[in-house]
């Protein structure tokens, strides 16, 4: 395989360093407000739910005191099941709901990169032009995730065969991690997802080292809020340094 993957892990440092650009923190945090409000409406959601669910679980128990432990127990199972809630589900809502603001995102990333002056002003009438596109390139990735995923998940339940299935789902989520990242500034510069994927793959080792500290991240609590955006915005360098300027130099 070709490429450098320390070189890939540099992007993802550098995004992170770009959502801290004044003229950028606008678009990192507006999303990031949006999920932090429906994820918060959906654990009370649940929460509420689950309440109804364990009070009538213990109305079924006989009413002995040491059976009352049990509605701290069920209480803490759902707190863990919020944790990984929020490690496993976030990253992917997150894309869905602030997809149009990360391709606009990336597009001034490209142009910070030029030294173009940022103007994110001008940008809200194309982030609402940009919506369905936006919403069908999310939805494709996830096609593409799901029965892949499935293969995966079905290896995962054969005894050894699952030692195996365990690394191809860290090196698969990686390569995903990738997919959806990179696929804000291909989308702008209209290339297809499948050309995406070819693109990528001619170096993918570089896309590995992107890739697998965002899939490591992505299941880390609160670090996760800021991934997403410090993601999209490496993944503009990735594409700026990686992609454009090799069909810059093919075109030479």
């Amino acid at each position: 395989m070709r490429g450098n993957p320390f070189r890939g892990m540099g992007y993802l440092g550098e995004g992170f360093r770009l959502i801290r650009q004044p003229g950028l923190r606008l678009f990192v945090v507006l999303p990031l407000i949006l999920n932090i409000i429906v994820f918060g409406v959906l654990i009370w959601l649940l929460g509420e739910g689950y309440a109804v669910m364990v009070d009538a679980a213990m109305g079924w128990l006989p009413d002995w005191e040491w059976l009352q432990v049990l509605d701290w127990v069920f209480w803490i199972l759902y707190g863990l099941v919020i944790l990984l809630l929020l490690a496993y589900g976030f990253v992917m809502l997150a894309n869905l709901i602030g997809s149009p603001f990360y391709g606009y995102l990336s597009e001034l990333v490209e142009k910070d990169i030029a030294g173009e002056t940022l103007t994110p002003d001008d940008g809200w009438l194309q982030i609402v032009k940009d919506i369905p596109r936006a919403l069908y390139r999310e939805v494709r990735k996830i096609v593409y995730y799901l029965p892949r995923a499935l293969v995966l998940f079905v290896l995962g339940l054969i005894p050894v065969v699952n030692l195996v299935a365990a690394v191809l789902w860290f090196l698969f989520n990686s390569w995903m991690m990738v997919l959806q990242y990179v696929d804000y500034p291909a989308d702008n510069h209209r290339v297809s997802f499948d050309g995406l994927r070819k693109r990528v793959a001619t170096q993918r080792l570089t896309a590995l080292g992107f890739g697998m500290p965002v899939a490591v991240l992505a299941m880390v609590p609160l670090v996760n809020l800021v991934l997403v955006p410090a993601a999209v915005c490496g993944a503009t360098v990735y594409w700026t340094r990686e992609m454009r300027d090799a069909d810059q130099r093919g075109a030479a």
